[in-house]
């Protein structure tokens, strides 16, 4: 399909969903969040993609939610707040992230704000320029973090930073960004997308099954009770058992050749 709000480009083994709203510093609208929804939805069901890396533009990769889409009538609020709910493309891009199958890396360069940071804390591996920016400035306009972010900073960088964070609204650097563990790697200034392609390429030469099984053991076990995550990882990896890849990754490492996986 045609996009208006985003470039989506087929990379080696990998989609990259590029936002382009340079007009809009890459804030986000309802058309911005359907078409990542539906680029997604489209690399989650093809075969030869392992991997999907969400860029911005050099100046930011997202500065959050456009606001002249908050525009509501007075007699509104009630509705807004069903839409919200039920259909709002920007609301159901923030639930559904977390449970996309396949490993989502966040190339930021210039600014990740607000929402836009929320974004990338809803996919699996951040990578960061040396002029990346980051912060959640909401209250100091009288709102709060509303994409997930009072849910997945605390969980990442612990309570008391987050707190910091969003009561303060303060932007921090790329640098501070990984001495908190809010993002793996810093790259030289336009190098972030290189540096996400390479961590894509590596995970995308492995097999597909494992790395969808870990990041869901991973994600849902952080929740759960140690016992309880233990039980679901050992339910989980004996079903690849039953894969072809298995079979294969074994008998690659015995005759010392490179495995061929296929997803099966």
């Amino acid at each position: 399909m045609s996009y208006e709000d985003v470039i989506v480009e087929k990379v080696e083994s990998w989609v990259e969903i590029q936002i382009n709203r340079p007009e809009k510093m890459n804030s986000i609208r309802e058309t911005t969040a359907d078409e990542i929804l539906t680029a997604l939805a489209e690399a989650e069901f093809d075969r030869d993609c392992r991997a999907v890396v969400l860029k911005g533009l050099e100046k930011a990769f997202c500065t959050g939610i456009d606001t002249s889409e908050f525009k509501i009538a007075d007699n509104e609020y009630f509705d807004f707040y069903r839409l919200r709910r039920r259909a709002r493309k920007v609301n159901r891009l923030f639930r559904e992230l977390p449970d996309y199958t396949k490993p989502i890396i966040t190339a930021v360069e210039g600014y990740a704000l607000g929402g836009g940071l929320e974004l990338a804390l809803c996919g699996d591996i951040i990578v960061a320029s040396e002029s990346a920016k980051f912060g959640l400035p909401e209250i100091r306009l009288g709102m709060m973090p509303g994409g997930g972010g009072t849910q997945t900073l605390p969980r990442l960088i612990g309570k008391p930073l987050a707190k910091e964070l969003m009561w303060t609204g303060r932007r921090i650097t790329a640098e501070e960004a990984k001495e908190f563990r809010l993002v793996n790697h810093v790259a030289p200034a336009g190098g972030a997308v290189e540096k996400a392609r390479e961590l894509a390429a590596s995970i995308a030469a492995n097999a597909p099954l494992p790395v969808m099984f870990t990041k869901g053991v991973i994600d849902r076990g952080l929740d759960m009770a140690l016992a309880d995550g233990m039980i679901s990882e050992a339910d989980v990896s004996f079903l690849l058992y039953f894969t072809r890849d298995r079979n294969e990754g074994l008998s690659a490492f015995r005759e010392k050749r490179s495995p061929e996986f296929l997803g099966e």
